[in-house]
This record gives C-alpha cells, sequence and structure tokens, in this order.
C-alpha cells in the first residue's frame, strides 16, 4: 500500500507540475514559459519524485515505465495492476485541481494540455509522426531508466539521468504531440477535455507500452551479454 500511495502522489506531482505549468504558464502574456520552460518542468517533477519517493515505490509515476521494467525483469507481474491503477487515479486528480484553477478566471480550459494529433497537434503534425515520436522517445525513455536503475550503473544519478532524459523528450516532440510517453498523464488531461482527446486517446496508449516493451526486451538482453562478457 505505501507504494500505491507514493505512486498516486508521484503521478499526481507529474501531472500537476508538467502540464499545470502547460495549462498556466507557457503562453501566460510577455512571461509565458514557452516549450522550454515547461519541457523542464516535466524533468524537475520526475527529478524531486525520483529523490523524494523513488526509495518507497521505484517512483515509475508511468504505467509505460512499469510495463517496461516488467519486461526488463526489474517487476514482478503481481505490481503492474496495482501500480497502474494508482498511477492514473494519481494522474486524474491531479488534472482535477488543474481543472478547478485553470477556470478560476472565468476561462475555458481549452486543449487543457492534452496530448493530440493531426488538427490537434501544436505542429499539425500526421498520426504517422506522432506514432514514430511517441514510439521512439518511450522506447529511449525506458531504455535509459533500464540502465540508469542497474544495479552496475553509478550510484545516486538515477533520478538525475531519468529527470534529464524527459526534459530532452520534451524539448523535442512538445510541437508533435505534446509529448505523451506516459498513458496516464494523457488519460488524465483526455478526461477533462473529451471529445477529440478521447478519441485519439488510444494512441497515447498503446504507442507508449509498445515502446516500453520494446525497451525491456533490449536492455535485457543487452544487459545479458554485459554479464556474459
Amino acid at each position: 500500500m505505501k507504494k500505491l500511495v507514493a505512486e498516486f502522489f508521484g503521478t499526481f506531482w507529474l501531472v500537476l507540475g508538467g502540464c499545470g505549468s502547460a495549462v498556466l504558464a507557457a503562453g501566460f502574456p510577455e512571461l509565458g514559459i514557452g516549450f522550454v520552460g515547461v519541457s523542464l518542468a516535466f524533468g524537475l517533477t520526475v527529478l524531486t519524485i525520483a529523490y523524494s519517493l523513488g526509495h518507497i515505490s521505484g517512483a515509475h509515476l508511468n504505467p509505460a515505465v512499469t510495463i517496461g521494467l516488467w519486461m526488463g525483469g526489474r517487476v514482478p507481474a503481481k505490481d503492474i495492476l496495482p501500480y497502474v491503477v494508482a498511477q492514473i487515479i494519481g494522474g486524474i486528480a491531479a488534472a482535477a485541481v488543474l481543472f478547478v484553477v485553470a477556470t478560476g478566471n472565468g476561462n475555458e480550459i481549452g486543449s487543457f494540455a492534452a496530448n493530440g494529433y493531426g488538427e490537434h497537434s501544436p505542429g499539425g503534425y500526421s498520426m504517422f509522426a506522432a506514432i514514430v515520436s511517441e514510439l521512439v522517445m518511450t522506447f529511449m525513455f525506458v531504455l535509459i531508466i533500464l540502465g540508469a536503475t542497474d544495479s552496475r550503473a553509478p550510484k545516486g544519478f538515477a533520478g538525475i539521468a531519468i529527470g534529464l532524459a524527459l526534459t530532452l523528450i520534451h524539448l523535442i516532440t512538445i510541437p508533435v504531440t505534446n509529448t505523451s510517453v506516459n498513458p496516464a498523464r494523457s488519460i488524465s488531461q483526455a478526461v477533462f477535455v473529451g471529445d477529440w482527446a478521447l478519441s485519439q486517446l488510444w494512441l497515447f496508449i498503446v504507442v507508449p507500452i509498445a515502446g516500453a516493451l520494446l525497451a525491456g526486451l533490449v536492455y535485457k538482453a543487452m544487459a545479458a551479454e554485459n554479464k556474459k562478457a
């Protein structure tokens, strides 16, 4: 239960900090933080939770990460569903808080930092571009997580590597999809936007999980070869 509570609050912080920066601060007239600020915000949420709650639950904060770690041999199958449920509930709770704040000035929520492609992509990118982007970026993210948390990796630096990796991923792909690589983050915003966000949500669930599974397989093979060598 302690692990699930940690995953709830960790994912809550990721969505509140990351999506909150996008909804409330990114486009604020003259002082907006822009894409760079939002990218840093997502990275900082992971960095801070990794060092504060990582010792309790591992700080997955992402169903794709949990599934990728399972494929990589790091997480037992019995933990997948409870972790994923805690992550999704945490994300939705954060989106609810953000909804209350975002509508506090009488404005509509707009796109609410939801993930999308085609006409709902910030840069007008196609569904195929979105699939490639989410697949490759989730693959690299989970690969980095597996490597940084390996028992043979330098101790104490995993949170930094993972946080910076998520920052870099956002710097690259916000214009393409608003960056998901995390089904819980995508679900949380889509629930409040509804309509197009829910109809496109499948991509931001299926593709990140596929990328994570592939990363787990690849890292397991690389780690096994390294041990033999």
